[in-house]
């Protein structure tokens, strides 16, 4: 579970500055950052079952239905909260309806409440707490033995339904799901930048990805297995390492400087001019912040989303065919690869001064 004193401190600050009474999460990422559980039902929901809202002073109140209250209250919220749960019937109003009639005002909430202002979570929880490091740590090593487990069994005939099938069973058995599952054989994987799996066989290679998730925590990595690999995919994956490694140096600079996603693009697009694919970027986004959403920004021209340090971040470039990408914890002190297990081959990249190992291709 969460560290509830980090949590408290946060959002203490956060309604002293905003002078509201009370805050607001019913969105399953922000549900899962104030209390570590889940609140939903269908995973595919944009609002869960339940919202949890901080009052201040200490004070907690959870608002869910009369379905999920007691599996709410024994399953998935933190034993150290000292809180009641209340329910309303099902039938009788939405939850949105339930944390108007209970809400002290005012108040902001990250979800539709009428007479609550809206309010964005991400920079709240951009900066990880210790036990947060600790948990992404333990998430990023099994989502990664995961995916590798899977990727060394790996045949060319193999389809890429196949493959995500195994994965997604690899990756539950580690109590991990997966928001994003992607497999692009040799045909597929050059043609697509998402490679959503199909019927396809793998033939010459394959780039494997995928968002692990588990806590509310978001990990993502791509692994690449070649067969028969064409001559150019050796030379193409090591431009993304490359591009890849400067997106980690200028993230670690951006945090030390109080710079911003903006600041990391700009690298970013000179990195690809320098090997050799000016405007590759164009064709995929190229990642960014990570942490209790897949992305809790996505790296654009000129954006000013904060970069901060003791934070998560993804890139991942592509170039045409070939993909690289880690989950990064970056602090002061320098960039941690959290996705890594030591047993998959790797080649060191040396980059705009860093050097770190990144994943190389694996032939079986």
């Amino acid at each position: 579970m969460v560290d509830i004193d980090d949590r408290e401190e946060r959002l203490e600050r956060f309604l002293a500055a905003e002078g509201y009474e009370a805050v607001w999460f019913a969105r399953p990422n922000a549900f899962a950052w104030a209390t570590g559980g889940k609140n939903w039902v269908n995973a595919a929901a944009d609002v869960g079952d339940a919202a949890i809202g901080y009052l201040g002073d200490g004070e907690w109140a959870v608002v869910t239905n009369n379905i999920e209250a007691a599996r709410l209250a024994a399953e998935e919220l933190p034993a150290e909260l000292s809180m009641s749960v209340a329910a309303d019937d099902w039938y009788e109003a939405e939850l949105s309806e339930s944390v108007a009639a209970r809400s002290p005002t005012p108040a902001a909430a990250d979800f539709d409440v009428p007479g609550l202002d809206p309010v964005d979570p991400t920079r709240l929880r951009l900066r990880l707490a210790e036990d947060d490091v600790r948990r992404y740590r333990a998430l990023g090593q099994e989502a990664a033995l995961a995916l590798e487990t899977v990727c060394r069994e790996l045949e060319p005939g193999d389809t890429e339904h196949e493959v995500a099938a195994g994965l997604r069973i690899s990756l539950a058995s580690r109590n991990i799901d997966a928001p994003v599952v992607l497999v692009g054989g040799g045909e597929r994987a050059q043609e697509y930048r998402h490679p959503t799996p199909t019927d396809a066989a793998l033939g010459e290679y394959a780039v494997v990805i995928v968002t692990a998730r588990r806590g509310g925590l978001h990990a993502s990595l791509t692994r690449t297995v070649a067969f028969d690999p064409p001559e150019w995919l050796t030379e193409r994956h090591a431009a993304a390492q490359r591009v890849e490694t400067r997106a980690l140096a200028a993230t670690r600079e951006a945090a030390r400087e109080d710079g911003t996603a903006g600041d990391v693009f700009a690298e970013i697009r000179d990195a690809y001019a320098a090997e050799g694919y000016e405007g590759e970027w164009r064709h995929h986004h190229q990642g960014g912040a990570t942490g209790y959403a897949g992305r809790e920004w996505f790296g654009t021209p000129g954006s000013d989303a904060p970069v901060v340090p003791n934070a998560a971040y993804a890139w991942n470039p592509t170039v045409q065919g070939a993909k690289s990408e880690d989950t990064a914890l970056v602090t002061d002190d320098g960039v941690e690869v959290l996705t890594a297990t030591g047993q998959w081959p790797t080649d060191t990249v040396e980059v705009g001064g860093l050097s770190i190992e990144r994943p190389a291709i694996m032939n079986p």
